[in-house]
């Protein structure tokens, strides 16, 4: 692994500024999903018209910079990301966070690092260390912290939705891991975000019918509706990004965007929503930023370095 390299001040600060934005866009998703289930939306009707947005969004940008779809066996993961990174995480999202604070699944979010790390075993791209060990265990604390206390929750049947909550990290961390290793196939993150919603809607459509949760996009709007746009765009721009720094910096360093998502996720949550949490929540959230902390299988210096030859890089956006 080699160390830093000289080169402009700008170009080694800009991962970190697209993780910095990253986080506050993604967190504010979260209370949004908490707004657009609010009056009984189900989750395949919901994934149906985030994808359909985010879709139009990816489009015109695919229009504007004259990108051409993908072609042949590079729908193959598309295909995977739809899976992996939309409607099985995004439905268990819906899901978890109509029955648990916003907050909490925003705090839950951070486990994706620590999630990727045993992930990264198995696909053989890390080795094992004591310290991540020791992050993957604050980070089980962290969520028996908000599981076992009665006073951690509103409720005290909340608990059993937590495990639902934590699908949604485990499927992004796959994702991850899946990009990092494999690479987008001569795809960049706008055409592979935009291929992965096509084939999402194609999914999500039929599912929405079949399960009677189909939503009516017809105006007169309210809170949800908007909640949802809003959420569908900021998931669109913000997703291509993390994609393209999956490739510029490596997959545990656009991982680390769970430390900014889960701050933002509770500070959004706050504010939009008016929610406040117990001490054991806010020791949770103590012991889950310590894990990511401990989960450091790339030095940050050499994880903002562009990806060596023949390690898998997404092109520019």
């Amino acid at each position: 692994m080699r160390s830093p390299g000289p080169g402009p001040r700008g170009a080694r600060a800009a991962p970190y500024a697209i993780l910095l934005a990253q986080g506050i866009g993604w967190g504010a998703t979260v209370p949004f999903a908490k707004i657009a289930v609010s009056t009984g939306y189900g989750p395949f009707g919901l994934i149906v018209w985030q994808l359909v947005i985010g879709s139009c969004v990816l489009g015109t940008l695919m229009l504007v910079t004259g990108r051409r779809l993908p072609r042949g066996r590079s729908w193959r993961i598309c295909l995977a990301i739809s899976l992996v990174g939309s409607i099985l995480p995004n439905t268990a999202s819906f899901v978890a966070v109509r029955h648990l604070p916003a907050g909490v699944v925003a705090i839950l979010l951070s486990s994706v690092p620590m999630l990727a790390f045993p992930i990264a075993l198995a696909l053989r791209t890390d080795r094992f260390g004591f310290a991540r060990l020791g992050g993957l265990l604050c980070g089980l604390a962290g969520v028996a912290l908000i599981a076992l206390p009665g006073a951690s929750l509103p409720g005290p049947g909340m608990a059993i939705w937590l495990p639902v909550a934590l699908v949604a990290p485990a499927f992004y961390a796959l994702e991850s891991n899946i990009v990092g290793k494999w690479g987008t196939m001569g795809l960049d993150p706008i055409q592979l975000l935009f291929g992965a919603s096509l084939i999402g809607i194609c999914i999500a459509v039929p599912m929405g019918l079949i399960s009677g949760q189909w939503i009516d996009p017809l105006p007169p709007w309210g809170a949800p509706d908007y909640a949802l746009m809003a959420s569908a765009a900021i998931s669109a721009l913000v997703y291509a990004s993390y994609v393209w720094l999956i490739g510029r910096a490596g997959s545990v360093f656009a991982a680390q965007v769970s430390y900014l998502v889960t701050g933002a996720g509770v500070l959004w949550s706050m504010v939009l929503l008016g929610e406040r949490f117990s001490s054991w929540v806010w020791a949770a959230l103590a012991l889950m930023l310590c894990g990511l902390a401990l989960v450091q299988p790339r030095g940050a210096a050499e994880a903002c370095q562009p990806a060596r030859a023949g390690e898998p890089s997404v092109e520019s956006i």
